[in-house]
């Protein structure tokens, strides 16, 4: 059976725009929107979803921005710029590197550790939230399923702890 050129097309914009990809943007899209969301609830109405680019990447610790920059696959340069942003709201400072006077190390002030700790608190809600639409059992094999895919794909920018199970 010949197709018509509009069969086609609409088979084209179908597999264009319900896939894989498609799928995983859309579901983390709606997570950070509603991490924001709640964020902003608690007194954080200047977090946007795109400092989590910063925020996902950088612990506690202080790191230096070129591995934040890796670890988040932009540039040192869009990395930097979120940087200067974050560190004019407050929630982080830019320090030169005791080990290299040509690095800059960052690290959270307080209220950037609090953020951490609220976010942390604003995710647990946020997948409770999820679990109860999809059930808890689903929501735990997509998780094992997507950390098992990173680990066999070897994402080196990424630690090797990001595959394990969140104790």
């Amino acid at each position: 059976m010949n197709r018509t050129t509009a069969e086609i097309n609409r088979d084209v914009a179908v597999g264009l725009s319900n896939n894989l990809p498609r799928l995983l943007r859309e579901f983390s899209r709606d997570f950070e929107r509603r991490i924001c969301q709640a964020l902003a609830a608690r007194g954080y109405p200047d977090i946007r979803p795109s400092h989590s680019a910063v925020l996902a990447n950088l612990g506690l610790g202080a790191v230096r921005v070129t591995e934040l920059a890796q670890r988040a696959q932009v540039t040192q340069q869009a990395m930097g710029k979120m940087l200067k942003e974050l560190e004019r709201m407050g929630y982080l400072v830019r320090e030169i590197d005791s080990g290299d006077k040509r690095a800059r190390q960052i690290r959270l002030t307080e209220r950037g550790a609090q953020l951490a700790r609220d976010s942390l608190a604003v995710q647990t809600e946020v997948r409770s939230h999820y679990a109860g639409k999809i059930g808890d059992e689903s929501l735990q094999r997509l998780e094992a399923d997507l950390r098992d895919a990173i680990g066999k794909l070897e994402f080196n920018y990424l630690p090797k702890s990001w595959a394990d199970s969140p104790t």
